[in-house]
């Protein structure tokens, strides 16, 4: 049975380690980052506000409630179906689900929102893309950051714990936070030769590029930037 390593924050780990045991792997749970809400002044969102974007569920998870208040009666769009279903969790009266691509859904609201302004509910690390390309549309974007992703540090005793003497043979990488802490994880001298034949699946091409100094490691990259596409590739594995 393949070990497969799931890094990503939870719950999504835990989410993802289910999945993985139905689909015939023996999943391993160490996430390498972890999310932190961050407080925003709902008073502070402006009256012309026409629509909500999302990009991460996590985003809206962490939105308090006196933001969610101001907020809900507004048309939401949401990148993918599974940050629909938060946003629909969270609140929202109508979400509209999104083609899965932060960058596509970026060009679908810039044809409906140019000359308006929307609220991007996001977390403070994030690529700019999806904010240049509304803006450069003629959209104003004001951002609400309502969490953070910080690195989890493990201990030598930890990851030892956690990993066990057998080695992984997959290992699933979500962001580009994430995939710089697996590099430094898998520097570990404790870790010496641990991943030497490990196969590395990442969400993105600026997911694998955080894993930079790993010459040598097969890299795969998702066909699509989400969970779905990522698994596909394990079900191609011989």
């Amino acid at each position: 049975m393949l070990r497969v390593l799931v890094t990503r924050p939870e719950p999504g780990a835990s989410r993802t380690a289910r999945r993985l045991e139905g689909m015939g792997f023996q999943p391993l749970v160490l996430p390498l980052t972890e999310t932190m809400a961050l407080p925003v002044d709902a008073g502070a969102v402006p009256d012309t506000v026409a629509a909500v974007a999302i990009t991460s569920a996590n985003a809206v998870r962490h939105a308090s409630r006196e933001l969610m208040a101001v907020l809900s009666d507004l048309p939401c769009h949401a990148v993918g179906k599974r940050t629909a279903e938060a946003a629909l969790k969270a609140g929202f009266l109508s979400v509209r689900e999104g083609p899965g691509d932060a960058e596509a859904l970026a060009d679908s609201m810039a044809k409906a929102f140019s000359g308006k302004t929307i609220l991007y509910l996001c977390g403070r690390v994030r690529f700019a893309a999806f904010e240049q390309r509304l803006e450069t549309a003629g959209v104003g974007v004001h951002a609400a950051e309502t969490y953070d992703t910080l690195a989890v540090r493990y201990s030598d005793e930890a990851l030892l714990q956690r990993l066990s003497d057998r080695s992984v043979d997959v290992v699933l990488l979500y962001s580009a936070k994430a995939a710089a802490a697996m590099r430094d994880v898998a520097n570990r001298s404790i870790l010496n030769g641990y991943f030497e034949k490990t196969l590395f699946f990442a969400l993105s091409s600026r997911v694998a590029a955080a894993l930079d100094d790993s010459a040598g490691k097969p890299i795969r990259i998702a066909a699509q930037p989400d969970e779905e596409a990522l698994l596909a590739l394990l079900r191609g594995l011989p």
